[in-house]
């Protein structure tokens, strides 16, 4: 399996503070049947000012203890990147972490705020897309806008947008109404793709399996394959 959204990088975010951390989690993936993690550290100017220059020693030195402990995970960087103008600025400055390409599109993992869906958003979608650039909106099913209102996602379906669901919402780790959400969004074929969003052992475990096992029971095992296998191997190109 590929996992295309996962907080592994110690240091840089809300993630493991410790390298110690970190490569347990990386074990932890490995155990669980993940070959490929891509590290996606927020990118969220006011609260993680990351940014691609940045983060890439972090991102090699964490490669290289991967190495030396013997864990066989392979890795990229890519990001989480926040909704707003800052975001925009970076881009013009080459400073936004992609996930991959596909179809002649870069692929930007995309975050809302989680309370709502901000005024301006698909005008900001749109925006990327004239850029050649497809929004992977990150954990929708989390958002509360879209809890109470799941319709709010289609018009950014219409235009072009990916959907990335959080394997641990399909078995009630964030909450009922963000499993029901998950599932809503699942069973009407919006999402792309599945990914863990991991952050620690505890409560937000590098657990892909559980995901796509949930989704094998609500849309056959065909689909949640290509969810968490062949998807993301074509937005990293490997397919």
């Amino acid at each position: 399996m590929i996992d295309l959204h996962a907080h592994f990088l110690p240091g840089v975010d809300d993630g493991p503070a410790t390298l110690a951390e970190s490569l347990r989690l990386a074990e932890k993936a490995v155990a669980d049947g993940v070959e490929w993690t891509v590290m996606t550290p927020h990118v969220h100017p006011r609260r993680y000012p990351n940014r691609l220059s940045g983060l890439r020693p972090h991102f090699e030195n964490f490669r290289s203890a991967l190495v030396e402990a013997g864990i066989p995970l392979k890795l990229s960087l890519g990001g989480e990147v926040r909704f707003g103008e800052e975001s925009l600025e970076l881009l013009a400055q080459d400073e936004l972490p992609f996930l991959g390409e596909c179809d002649g599109f870069r692929v930007l993992l995309l975050e809302f705020p989680h309370q709502n869906v901000p005024v301006g958003s698909l005008q900001f979608a749109e925006r990327l897309l004239a850029a050649r650039i497809r929004p992977l909106i990150a954990h929708p099913e989390r958002n509360k806008s879209v809890m109470a209102r799941p319709e709010i996602l289609v018009p950014f379906l219409d235009i072009g947008c990916w959907l990335q669901l959080t394997a641990g919402s399909l078995v009630g780790r964030f909450g009922r109404t963000a499993q029901k959400t998950a599932e809503f969004i699942l069973g009407n074929r919006w999402a792309h793709v599945l990914a863990t969003d991991a952050h620690n052992l505890e409560h937000r475990p590098p657990l892909l399996s559980e995901g796509r096992d949930a989704a094998a029971r609500l849309v056959g095992k065909l689909l949640a394959h290509e969810m968490v296998v062949e998807r993301p191997a074509r937005i990293l190109g490997v397919q």
